[in-house]
């Protein structure tokens, strides 16, 4: 069936020949009913000349049908000869042809319909006109159904060529509905008012009207059966792949693509899911740009919520890091080298950060602000900070490229968006940020290169405060009452091995051993 229907699509008579397909078997079923009703019969002896007569106009009517659909081919399907994309004109007219054809088959049929009808009633009683006139018109409307189910299949590989040229493929002789009743009048409806218009002749005896009925049975369970076949595939079939594809969609798969092959409302859902599938496509590719340059947490608050000024206030620990003689090395190195430098630092921060439940805030120059406990709240956002700071003093350290502060304060912040309705950024505001940064300040002074308040320390699990010591008790800028501060603990030395001193890159580094409270500032002096 597909290769007979590509046939007709691409063959320059192809067209015709289906249309006139078409046209001759609604001539053939009227022919051969009243034949079967004995209607010549009751021409009398000059039946073959009336036939001749009548058969002169459907000869016409066929002729002028094959000159207008080898018109046709050229004037719907010119593009797909010169084999190149439709324009839009080309494409909407394409989606017009079942339409087209099947109004133009009906106005050939109609005067042949009355001339027929008029011709076999001069020649036998006056009362035959209404039968042959019900039967040719009946027999019009099967060939007309018939013809428009046929081209409308016939279109259907171009579909998703037009529907790259056009953003809908949806045209309302071709709806579901439309589908639906047409083939409902092709199955059942014309043949059984076609066994209406036998049983109600007067002229047609009893033995015709049964192999009449019996053969009007059989045109329509023959119909029937091929006609809804054929609709029950064009609906379960691209239904069927609509599932697929967003079975694959519910699993994350969003590079699905569902060709469209209809100009139905299930071209229309084709196509939605197409654009559900790029819209989610970009959603995500947003959410990766959007989380790169604000985090990940930030990112899926601003796409799942609405943009509003909101926010509120909770308690988090805010981790500072900012690089120590940063204005001599940017002096001192070219601004790439420098860069590169600065981005290898971040890139270990974020890591840190992020894989500790953190959040990367902002970049500020070659200073990083970090925040636990916003915009995700946590238990305990102290533990993790300081787990996350030892980390990124460690691997920086190990680096040797630049030397750090790291500050880590805890209190309470108003955590939100701030800006105007067309620009937010969520930012952090309080006094542990501000104390988070005057840490820092200090920190680089100290040999471990990381202070952390009070309240921090408190605040972490008792494993994590075993890391910790009382480093000093310093009288931070800007604040009232002196700050105890908190520096981390050197790794333990690693015991000998048979008697002999562990290999030299086991001892930790001098520059982060962990003097007594007091002795960096002396050290430094």
């Amino acid at each position: 069936m597909s290769r007979l229907i590509l046939w007709a699509l691409r063959a320059h008579w192809g067209l015709s020949v289906v249309v006139m397909a078409c046209n001759l078997g609604g001539l053939a079923v009227i022919t051969t009913e009243l034949w079967l009703i004995g209607f010549f019969g009751r021409l009398g002896p000059d039946w073959l000349t009336t036939f001749l007569q009548v058969a002169i106009y459907p000869a016409l009517g066929a002729l002028a049908g094959i000159v207008l659909a080898v018109r046709d081919r050229g004037h719907y399907f010119g593009w797909l000869d010169q084999r190149r994309p439709p324009s839009e004109e080309e494409a909407g007219r394409l989606l017009r042809l079942p339409i087209s054809i099947t109004v133009r088959a009906l106005a050939i049929w109609i005067p042949g319909v009355i001339i027929a009808a008029a011709l076999f009633a001069h020649a036998t009683e006056p009362r035959n006109f209404t039968v042959v006139l019900f039967m040719f018109t009946f027999g019009a409307l099967e060939s007309a159904a018939l013809t428009y189910l046929i081209v409308d299949r016939l279109i259907r590989p171009t579909i998703p060529v037009v529907s790259e040229v056009l953003d809908g493929t949806t045209h309302w002789s071709s709806s579901v509905l439309t589908r639906v009743l047409v083939t409902f009048a092709v199955t059942g409806a014309v043949p059984l008012f076609m066994l209406i218009t036998v049983l109600s002749d007067p002229g047609t005896d009893s033995t015709h009207r049964i192999r009449t009925g019996i053969y009007l049975a059989l045109v329509g369970l023959s119909a029937g059966a091929v006609a809804t076949a054929t609709l029950a595939r064009a609906v379960a079939t691209p239904m069927h792949t609509l599932r697929d594809a967003l079975d694959r969609i519910a699993r994350g798969d969003l590079d699905v693509r569902v060709p469209i092959g209809s100009t139905s409302e299930i071209g229309r859902l084709e196509l939605s899911v197409n654009e559900l599938a790029v819209n989610l496509r970009e959603r995500e590719r947003m959410r990766t740009v959007f989380g790169r340059h604000v985090g990940t947490e930030v990112a899926e608050r601003a796409l799942s919520g609405t943009a509003s000024l909101t926010g509120d206030t909770r308690v988090v620990t805010a981790l500072f890091v900012d690089v120590t003689g940063s204005v001599a090395l940017s002096t001192e190195l070219a601004p790439h080298d420098f860069v590169a430098k600065l981005n290898r630092l971040l890139t270990i921060v974020v890591a840190a950060t992020e894989e500790n439940q953190g959040l990367v805030n902002k970049f500020e120059g070659d200073a990083a602000l970090c925040i636990f406990g916003a915009p995700i709240a946590l238990d305990d956002n102290a533990t993790p900070a300081l787990r996350a700071a030892r980390r990124i003093r460690d691997e920086v350290a190990a680096t040797g490229e630049l030397d750090i502060g790291i500050g880590l304060a805890r209190g309470l912040v108003f955590a939100g968006d701030v800006g105007t309705a067309s620009r937010l950024e969520f930012t952090v505001i309080g006094d542990a940020v501000n104390e988070a940064a005057r840490l820092t300040t200090e920190a680089k002074q100290v040999q471990r290169r990381i202070l952390a308040s009070q309240a921090v320390i408190d605040a972490a699990c008792a494993h994590e405060r075993d890391k910790w010591i009382l480093h000093d008790t310093i009288h931070l800028r800007g604040r009232k009452e002196p700050t105890p501060c908190w520096t981390d603990l050197p790794a333990p030395t690693p015991p000998r091995h048979n008697g002999t001193a562990p290999p030299a890159a086991a001892s930790p580094p001098a520059a982060i051993q962990a003097p007594g409270p007091g002795a960096d500032r002396a050290a430094d002096r």
